[in-house]
């Protein structure tokens, strides 16, 4: 089987997707399929000598000819809303003009990354009259009412959810993480013998607990081993609502023994930043995201891991950072819509707690409350039931494999 992949990103760079489509192809080409890429100049969270190295590179082969990357020429990905828009416009509208070339195709592969990038793998697929899988991670247009880009029923987002619809009816398998989306789908008329529901995952066997003596992250990043980490790792997008973390280390300055340790990127970061400068808060430690590589290093820095959203933003997935924070057997405290599929899990597996989101003062008093606590948590072995990688890549490959005929 000859399966296409519509990207707009891709190898070397990271969104939160990237580590998951990456098993999802080595496991195609394991069991004997091609894959093709299309994709533009890789821009986004590379160092500026991958950006130079990949601006000449346009064809590439890799795993004897089972993996064969077409990318085409695009300009760097600014922070800028507007800028951001009109590359995402160019990029589909060139996506769609070398796509629709492509021959010998037996399916296509997108993910919802950026929301228009299933309407062009939907057109894509229906001109060479194959099958189009499509992984919802975000739900959209709600991603617009919750990233405050537009209300709901105005102009952006009623245009938003007829992209979306057309998406979904293009769509000959759509892949959702919960059944709280599944059921947003059927409301909106999709059929329901068309989604299935597949968690995002981590490789189990790559992320595990590292003592405190043995975590040379604290050496490399001169962090005390002698306080309590409260961290938080992943985007600082505007969903994200990291400034609550933020106001709750201002609560808790006077906390000598408690420190903040944020790893984050993404749209928010300078403003972040910027925030903790001006409220002079020294029990802050900010750094950049680390590579996937280090993501055990990462965690098991934690005594608290935190996983914040704005409100209403939860209902639309489940964060993929919590299985790795659960694989690492480390407490969290979500500050998360308490009816998600997240603060579901959290409460089903006792993996931590689940506060109302926005709410800085009770996320400070709920850290003190959490640290004080010597609950014994078994919180790996869930994620071992529910969310390893053998379990959820075998779904997809099945999903994608039934639709392209084999």
């Amino acid at each position: 089987m000859n399966i296409l992949f519509i990207n707009a990103y891709f190898y070397p760079e990271n969104i939160s997707f990237t580590h998951l489509e990456n098993d999802i192809i080595n496991e195609l080409i394991n069991r004997g399929h091609t894959i093709y890429v299309l994709c533009p100049t890789p821009s986004r969270n590379i160092s500026k000598e991958e950006y130079i190295r990949y601006k000449s590179i346009r064809y590439e082969e890799l795993y004897d000819g089972k993996l064969i990357i077409k990318r085409f020429k695009l300009s760097k990905e600014r922070r800028n809303p507007i800028s951001r828009a009109l590359r995402y416009l160019w990029c589909n509208i060139k996506e769609y003009f070398i796509g629709k070339k492509i021959k010998n195709i037996d399916a296509i592969f997108a993910v919802s990354t950026p929301p228009t990038q299933g309407l062009v793998a939907g057109k894509i697929a229906k001109k060479l009259k194959v099958p189009f899988i499509y992984s919802l991670q975000d739900l959209f247009p709600e991603s617009l009412e919750n990233t405050k880009i537009a209300k709901k029923k105005t102009l952006l987002w009623k245009i938003g959810d007829r992209i979306a619809k057309k998406i979904y009816k293009l769509a000959s398998e759509i892949i959702v993480l919960s059944e709280g989306i599944k059921e947003n789908l059927v409301q909106k008329g999709v059929l329901e013998n068309k989604i299935s529901i597949i968690s995002n995952w981590i490789n189990i066997e790559e992320v595990n607990e590292i003592s405190k003596e043995q975590n040379i992250l604290y050496d490399d990043l001169k962090i005390s081993r002698d306080k309590k980490n409260v961290l938080y790792a992943g985007n600082f997008g505007v969903s994200q609502g990291v400034s609550v973390i933020i106001n709750a280390a201002e609560y808790l300055k006077n906390e000598n023994k408690i420190q903040f340790v944020l790893f984050g990127g993404g749209s928010e970061y300078d403003k972040i930043q910027s925030f903790i400068k001006e409220k002079e808060l020294s029990n802050i430690l900010l750094f950049p995201l680390l590579p996937q590589s280090r993501i055990s290093e990462v965690y098991s820095l934690a005594d608290i891991a935190l996983i914040t959203s704005l409100k209403g933003v939860g209902k639309s997935g489940v964060p993929s950072k919590l299985w790795s924070i659960m694989a690492c057997n480390k407490p969290i405290i979500a500050a998360f819509d308490e009816d998600s599929e997240l603060a579901k899990i959290v409460n089903e597996s006792n993996a931590g707690i689940v506060i109302q989101p926005e709410d800085s003062k009770l996320l400070s008093e709920t850290i003190l409350r959490l640290l004080d606590e010597s609950v014994l948590r078994n919180n790996r072995e869930y994620v071992e039931n529910y969310a390893s990688k053998q379990v959820c890549v075998e779904k997809y490959i099945e999903l994608i494999e039934k639709n392209g005929g084999k």
